[in-house]
């Protein structure tokens, strides 16, 4: 075995549900009449991912059973299997594991028109993404990094060629950890982290709101001096989508992640590359599809 990739939970299933959902729907109405589409992986991982599954205990109707492991598609192995087939996928990922993983897929299917590319996600797409060929091609690609990995200048770059829908797994977490309650938590590494993700360095006065005075022992009022992050976490997931409608024509409202344990940890967004009414209506109908069809506890926030 070349590497064996062992994450995820629940909401990693539901990720990629939601994912497999959108791409069979995307695929089968593009190809009525576009020839050339494609799906991109920036983040691929092996194709393929390790589940341990817990120990069960018996009860009247059901014997006990013991902690086992499966393995069970990732997005690569999914997207290979969708039909009608992509004309062209690419599977980006950095770690040398994880290359090896991937073009072993590649050989257990000759006949398809299967990349594998090694390197920084940002770099190869930010390198590579200019192309006068998005004319006649559709695509989809799935950021679905490791961190907060992906840089608001990729994300331009994606939304520039006006043919790619893109489904983004946002790091909420990272964004809160990073975005600390008080400012003077937050020092100079963090703050050009968040600047990286977000695009704008006005998340500062955006996100932060000065505190009022308090009283002191003689009865005035004390300036504190302090500023505090005015957002909680559905304030932040709100910023990040309103960040993304300043260089994507549509924007799904995204899907919590893990959908009821909480804090929430991550986003997951579809941003619209193609500005036509069309294209947007597309999108939303399959969307709003998904949404219907999920289970209850996957659904999208309703306060969206």
């Amino acid at each position: 075995m070349i590497d064996e990739h062992v994450f995820g939970g629940q909401h990693t299933d539901i990720k990629l549900e939601i994912v497999e959902r959108y791409l069979k729907r995307y695929s089968a109405a593009l190809h009525t009449w576009c020839s050339n589409v494609w799906y991109i992986d920036a983040f691929a991982g092996t194709g393929s991912r390790t589940v341990t599954i817990k120990a069960k205990e018996g009860d009247l109707f059901e014997e006990p059973t013991p902690e086992y492991t499966e393995k069970r598609r990732g997005s690569a192995k999914i997207a290979i299997d969708i039909k009608p087939p992509f004309e062209r996928l690419v599977f980006m990922d950095v770690k040398p594991k994880h290359i090896a993983a991937l073009n072993a897929l590649k050989e257990e299917h000759p006949g398809r028109d299967i990349d594998v590319l090694q390197g920084d996600a940002n770099e190869l797409i930010c390198r590579q993404i200019d192309w006068d060929g998005w004319k006649s091609t559709r695509a989809v690609m799935f950021l679905d990094p490791y961190g907060m990995e992906v840089e608001w200048e990729t994300l331009k770059k994606i939304a520039q060629t006006k043919a790619i829908d893109v489904w983004y797994l946002f790091p909420l977490a990272g964004l809160y950890r990073q975005a600390a309650r008080s400012i003077t938590k937050v020092d100079e590494v963090k703050a050009k982290a968040i600047t990286r993700m977000l695009g704008t360095d006005a998340w500062r006065e955006e996100l932060y709101s000065e505190v009022p005075p308090i009283a002191d022992l003689l009865g005035g009022m004390a300036s504190t001096d302090e500023r505090q992050r005015n957002a909680d976490v559905a304030g932040l997931e709100r910023y990040v989508k309103n960040r993304l409608q300043t260089i994507f024509p549509a924007v799904l409202d995204p899907w919590a992640l893990p959908p009821v344990d909480r804090p929430q940890k991550f986003s997951l967004f579809c941003a619209i590359s193609n500005d036509s009414t069309a294209a947007k209506a597309l999108a939303n109908s399959f969307g709003d599809s998904i949404t219907k069809s999920m289970l209850p506890a996957s659904r999208r926030k309703s306060d969206h």
